[in-house]
């Protein structure tokens, strides 16, 4: 295991920072250049973001769990909660070459984590939402 943490936050926009430091710890770990690092934060606030803005209904207290792991070439971040069950990954690609005013509200963030990860899986299990999302590189050799 080259890296391992994870984190509980409040599903309260606030407690999104607290991410930040986690994800650039983590592709530190492995050897990610700062553009791509400011992808992987992108796309780890944007799906908590919407865990945030969707899972909970309104004035309902809920958590969110982050787990990043990095193991020999696949840095994985796993976001779960206990909200509505919903799975982003069946949702239909926004069609980014209409303009701005004639797309669907919602649907870019999705997007975006799946244009940024090279892998993006769904499941429900015991209660919760759980999406992974991958990220893949070379080992450093030490």
């Amino acid at each position: 295991m080259v890296f391992k943490r994870s984190l509980t936050l409040k599903n309260d926009v606030q407690e999104v920072d607290q991410i930040v430091p986690v994800v650039q710890a983590a592709c530190e770990a492995v050897g990610f250049d700062e553009l791509t690092t400011v992808q992987m934060n992108l796309a780890v606030e944007e799906c908590v973001v919407n865990v945030v803005d969707y899972a909970y209904p309104e004035d309902t207290q809920g958590d969110i769990m982050v787990d990043v792991e990095a193991n020999e070439g696949c840095l994985s971040f796993i976001v779960s909660d206990q909200g509505v069950a919903f799975d982003p990954t069946k949702k239909g690609d926004v069609d980014t070459t209409l303009p701005a005013e004639e797309r669907q509200i919602g649907g870019l963030g999705i997007f975006l984590i799946k244009s940024i990860m090279d892998d993006v899986s769904y499941e429900r299990s015991e209660g919760r939402n759980v999406l992974t999302m991958k990220k893949y590189y070379k080992p450093i050799k030490v």
